[in-house]
C-alpha cells in the first residue's frame, strides 16, 4: 500500500473538507479533522495540517493538491467521463479536436469562500466565436486579475449565449442545514443552467457539453436523479477544464464576475471590505461583524458551517 503525506494550509484543509464531503467516514483516528475514501486511496486530514493519503492511488491523488495549491480543488479523478444519450456512464478521453468543437462549458465559483454566494455558469461557445473570444482574452480565469475578468466579462457578455445563477448564502445555509450537501448543491445547479442554455440556443445543439469536474459522474447523475429535466447527452467531465475549451473558460469568468459583483454588494451592506478565501483574514473580518450587526447577520453573508464560524467567535471571545 502507498502512503503520501501532505502539509496543508487551514484554507486547503477547508476546501479538502468539502470536496471529499461525498465519501466521509464517521470513525476518526486520534487527533483528525476528517476521514474520506475517494476511488482512489483514503485520505486522513490532521489538525496540524498534515493529510496522510494511503492506497493505490494515494500518490497520484497528492500530486493533485501538490499542483493546485491554494487555488479551487479538482476531482478526485484525472480522467474525463462521458454520459451517452443512453445515459451510461464511463470513462474516456475527450474526443480528438475537442478544443475547436462548438461546446456548452459549465464552471462555479465561490463554494471554497467563507463569505458570499456560489456562483455557476452555462456558457455556449461556437467554433466560428473562438478567434474572437481569444482577441477579447479568454482564458484560463485563474490566471487573471480581478479588473481583467470584470472588463472580459462585459466584452464577452453580448456575445455568447450564457446562464448564470446566483445562490445567496441565507439559501445556501437553509439547504446545507435541511442535509443537503455541498456536493448535490453545485450538481443542480449545473444541471439548471446547462438546462437553461440548451433552451435558449434550441432547436440548435453543441456538439458536446463540457462540466469543470467536482464529483465523479456517476455522483453527479445520483445528486440531480429526482429532477424533471437531467442534461445527459454528449456530456462530459474534466477536471481543469478552463483549459481544454474556451466555453468553460468564459464561464467561469462570467462566473466570477457575477461572484466579484456579489461581494461589493456584500461589503457594502456590512460596511467594511470582505476578503475572499476562508483564511485566517476571514475570521478577523467574521469576528468584527458579529461585533458589529450580531452573530445572526453572518447567516446572510457568509456559509456558517465553514469552520471560520467557530474561529470567529472564539475571537469575539477572547
Amino acid at each position: 500500500m502507498s502512503n503520501q503525506v501532505l502539509e496543508v494550509s487551514s484554507d486547503i484543509l477547508n476546501k479538502m473538507k468539502s470536496f471529499y464531503e461525498e465519501g466521509m467516514v464517521d470513525k476518526l483516528p486520534p487527533g483528525a479533522v476528517f476521514s474520506a475514501k475517494s476511488m482512489q486511496c483514503t485520505i486522513t486530514a490532521y489538525k496540524s495540517g498534515k493529510v496522510l493519503f494511503q492506497g493505490k492511488g494515494a500518490e497520484q491523488e497528492a500530486e493533485i493538491w501538490k499542483s493546485f495549491g491554494g487555488s479551487t480543488p479538482p476531482s478526485a479523478s484525472k480522467k474525463a467521463a462521458v454520459v451517452t444519450s443512453s445515459g451510461n456512464k464511463k470513462a474516456s478521453s475527450l474526443p480528438d479536436g475537442f478544443a475547436h468543437l462548438s461546446v456548452i462549458g459549465s464552471d462555479e465559483v465561490g463554494t471554497g469562500d467563507y463569505f458570499g454566494p456560489i456562483t455557476v455558469c452555462a456558457a455556449y461557445v461556437k467554433k466560428e466565436q473562438m478567434g474572437r473570444l481569444k482577441e477579447l482574452g479568454v482564458q484560463d480565469s485563474k490566471a487573471l486579475t480581478d479588473e481583467k475578468i470584470i472588463r472580459i466579462a462585459k466584452a464577452i457578455l453580448p456575445h455568447v449565449p450564457y446562464s448564470l445563477l446566483v445562490l445567496h448564502n441565507e439559501k445556501y445555509n437553509e439547504l446545507q442545514q435541511s442535509g443537503m450537501s455541498q456536493g448535490k448543491i453545485k450538481a443542480l445547479l449545473h444541471n439548471k443552467a446547462l438546462q437553461h442554455v440548451l433552451d435558449k440556443i434550441g432547436p440548435e445543439k453543441p456538439d458536446a457539453i463540457l462540466i469543470d469536474q467536482f464529483a465523479e459522474s456517476g455522483i453527479y447523475y445520483r445528486h440531480i436523479a429526482q429532477q424533471k429535466k437531467i442534461v445527459r447527452e454528449n456530456v462530459y467531465f474534466h477536471t481543469k477544464a478552463e483549459g481544454l475549451h474556451l466555453s468553460v473558460a468564459a464561464a467561469s469568468i462570467i462566473a466570477r464576475y457575477s461572484f466579484l459583483k456579489e461581494m461589493d454588494k456584500l461589503g457594502e451592506i456590512a460596511g467594511i471590505v470582505i476578503p475572499k478565501g476562508a483564511g485566517p483574514k476571514v475570521d478577523q473580518v467574521a469576528a468584527k461583524l458579529i461585533k458589529t450587526h450580531g452573530e445572526s447577520f453572518l447567516n446572510q453573508v457568509a456559509k456558517v458551517h465553514f469552520a471560520n464560524t467557530q474561529k470567529a467567535k472564539k475571537l469575539v471571545m477572547s
